[in-house]
Order: structure tokens, then C-alpha cells, then sequence
């Protein structure tokens, strides 16, 4: 009696008539037990001319896109977020091969890497590291303690305008200060910069939203921690020091990136089509 499988069929053996089993790979196509072959990694169509790489196209946009920003976020850029989740593995693992950590907070729904700093080998620092100036930090004090308000009641969606940022600065300026045109061009370069690094993203102008990752950025003590060191700052006349460490140093290291693209859109979400110049973010 024959026995047929799912994966094993028989033909004639040279000997004179015994069967053996034959992969199903084998079969002719359109038989009861014929299995296509999975193309394996290096089956994978190239992308450019040369391409050895291993990973599909959407996989090297996430990995791309997270070397290239400060994070990805899973309201402004779904697709990707959702690529990432299915191959975090692999993608954390690339990352991992330039000493570069990924973290996934899934509760803000934001992606983010940082620099691996201790290992068994000398690590090449690959992120740079950009400390926050004075006044960038009174920026950043002051978004966090806005967005911990109307979180705490409620709101999802935080909002402020320019003018407001603006006087909130102003506000911590030595008493003495004459040059008031200049801190604005300087206030207005802050603003810039956090929109570039996805802290702030302005709706319309002089109206921007403020983002998930500014908790990342400064945890409830850091932000605790800056703001008694701002209010001694302006009681000293602006005189009292810089506060220890990085103004917005936390376990995200948020504050190191490979690249800044100031024209990178952070809403970029594109098709599929790997020969998309934009890449699939």
C-alpha cells in the first residue's frame, strides 16, 4: 500500500520498480502535492544597483528613518509604526550591531534610540550628543509643566502659540537685560530647533501642538529638578550657574541623533514603492 503525504510523493526507482520519497519541491506544479519553494533572503529583489542587503524594503525604511530622527511615533507615522512592531527583532538587532539601542514605549506610542556607552569593547560613539542651551531649557520646563496640566485634566491634545513661549522666556531674563530684540531672535531659533526635533509641531503659524515624547524628554523629577533650579537662577539675576548635567538629560538620551534634517517632514508616512526617494517612512 502506498501512503501519500502532504509533503512526500514516489516514483520509480532505478532498481526496478521500488519507490522512494522525493521532496515536494520536486513535484510537477498543479499536483495534489506540490509546495512552492519560500524565497529565502537572498531572493529578495534588489533595490539599486549592487544591493547585497538582506532586509525588505520597509524594514530599511524604519531603520533608516529611526537613525535619521530623533524618534518615530505611531500617530504621526502609523505605517511605520506598524512595520516596526512586526520586525522589531530585526531591527533592534541592526541597531544593537552599531551599538546603537532601541526602546519602544508602546504607552506613548513613540520609538527611540540611544547610545550604548558600556560594553565589553570600546563603543564608537555614533549618536552626537547636542546639550540644551539656558534658554532652551526654560522652554522646555515650561512645555513639560503645560503638558502635565491639561493632561491631568483631561486634555489629549496641548496646544500653545508663539507669543506665549516668547513672555514665558522673557519672563526669566536678568532684570538689567536691554538687548530684548536679540533674545527674541534667540527664542524664535529655540522654538525652531524643538520643532525639528518633534517636541513642538506647529499647526499653523505661530500655533503649534505640543508632543508625546516631551515626558520622555523630562521625566515629573527632572522637571521638578529644573524648575527650582530656574526660579533660583532669576533670583540671582541670572548669575546662579548652570544646572548639573545635561538641562534634558534622562534614560531617553533623547538629545543624540546621527543626522538632523531640518527638512525631513516628521508626518512623512510614504507608499511601499521602494524607488520612493523619500523612503518609506
Amino acid at each position: 500500500m502506498t501512503v501519500e503525504t502532504e509533503h512526500l510523493r514516489t516514483q520509480d526507482a532505478t532498481d526496478g520498480g521500488a519507490h522512494a520519497p522525493v521532496p515536494a519541491a520536486e513535484a510537477a506544479p498543479g499536483s495534489e502535492a506540490f509546495i512552492a519553494p519560500v524565497p529565502a533572503e537572498e531572493d529578495l529583489p534588489a533595490l539599486f544597483p549592487g544591493d547585497t542587503g538582506t532586509l525588505e524594503a520597509p524594514v530599511r525604511q524604519v531603520l533608516a528613518r529611526l537613525l535619521r530622527q530623533r524618534h518615530l511615533s505611531a500617530a504621526e507615522q502609523p505605517r511605520l509604526w506598524r512595520t516596526l512592531l512586526v520586525h522589531q527583532a530585526t531591527v533592534e538587532s541592526r541597531l544593537h550591531d552599531l551599538f546603537v539601542d532601541l526602546v519602544v514605549d508602546h504607552d506613548r506610542g513613540l520609538a527611540y534610540k540611544r547610545q550604548v556607552r558600556e560594553a565589553e569593547v570600546d563603543v564608537p560613539v555614533l549618536l552626537r550628543d547636542e546639550p540644551y542651551t539656558r534658554l532652551e531649557t526654560v522652554l522646555l520646563v515650561h512645555l513639560r509643566a503645560v503638558f502635565q496640566r491639561e493632561h491631568g485634566v483631561g486634555e489629549q491634545q496641548v496646544r500653545v502659540d508663539a507669543e506665549e513661549l516668547e513672555q514665558t522666556v522673557l519672563s526669566f531674563l536678568p532684570p538689567g537685560e536691554t538687548n530684548v530684540a536679540a533674545r527674541q531672535r534667540e527664542i524664535q531659533a529655540a522654538v525652531a530647533r524643538l520643532v525639528r526635533e518633534r517636541v513642538l509641531a506647529e499647526e499653523t503659524p505661530g500655533r503649534y501642538r505640543v508632543l508625546p515624547v516631551i515626558e520622555v524628554i523630562l521625566s515629573v523629577d527632572r522637571l521638578a529638578e529644573l524648575a527650582r533650579w530656574l526660579r533660583e537662577d532669576a533670583a540671582h539675576g541670572g548669575a546662579h550657574g548652570e544646572p548639573a548635567g545635561d538641562p534634558a538629560d534622562s534614560d531617553a538620551d533623547l538629545a543624540t541623533d546621527l543626522t538632523d534634517d531640518p527638512t525631513d517632514d516628521p508626518t512623512d508616512d510614504p507608499t511601499d514603492d521602494p524607488t520612493d526617494e523619500e523612503g518609506d517612512l
